[in-house]
């Protein structure tokens, strides 16, 4: 009886696993219709699926990476910050933001004054006179924020190998976007 038990169970591990493979997440459904709070679970659930995925050669290439490029209508070898903020965005059912190019995630209308779950961020790099980089915010504790992002390394540069959590000091990001909100719905 132990037995058919322990059946049971390894049989339920292997669907529930093999339904939710990081590098094959599937779209979610419409948005309209959850709660905030779903809404933002299931965007983060969706990045923290992709973190540890790295690029093949260092050069913005990989089998993953190409897919995030590939959505914004990227090729391989191109920076892929914002690109793949927009891929996690369209796995959770949001046909917006749909962009490679960091600052256009930060539309004045879609502006935050402050860090909350599933916003995304952009920190400002002096030499490149603009938004350079960008991710999601996980969470924020205190005055450090929590993120998750692709085009990253351990040391937290804005060209990297792959998609890291990150924990950065909230006085680094120059605005918060956010995405999950209908227009009208902005403050």
């Amino acid at each position: 009886m132990i037995k058919t038990y322990l059946n049971y169970a390894v049989l339920y591990l292997i669907v529930a696993v093999s339904t939710f493979h990081p590098l094959k997440t599937k779209r979610f459904s419409s948005q309209t219709t959850k709660s905030p709070d779903h809404q933002i679970n299931q965007l983060l659930t969706i990045a923290q699926s992709q973190v540890g995925v790295r690029e093949a050669t260092g050069n913005n290439d990989g089998l993953q990476v190409e897919k995030y490029l590939a959505y914004t209508g990227n090729k391989k070898g191109e920076p892929w910050c914002a690109s793949f903020v927009s891929w996690v965005f369209a796995r959770a059912g949001y046909p917006q933001p749909k962009t490679a190019w960091s600052p256009a995630l930060f539309p004045k209308q879609r502006l935050l004054n402050k860090a909350k779950p599933a916003t995304v961020f952009g920190i400002y790099f002096k030499d490149k006179g603009r938004i350079a980089h960008a991710g999601l915010v996980e969470k924020q504790k205190h005055q450090w924020i929590y993120t998750i992002e692709g085009n990253t390394n351990i040391a937290g540069s804005r060209d990297g190998d792959g998609v890291y959590r990150k924990l950065r000091h909230k006085r680094t990001i120059a605005a918060y976007a956010n995405w999950l909100a209908k227009k009208e719905e902005l403050p």
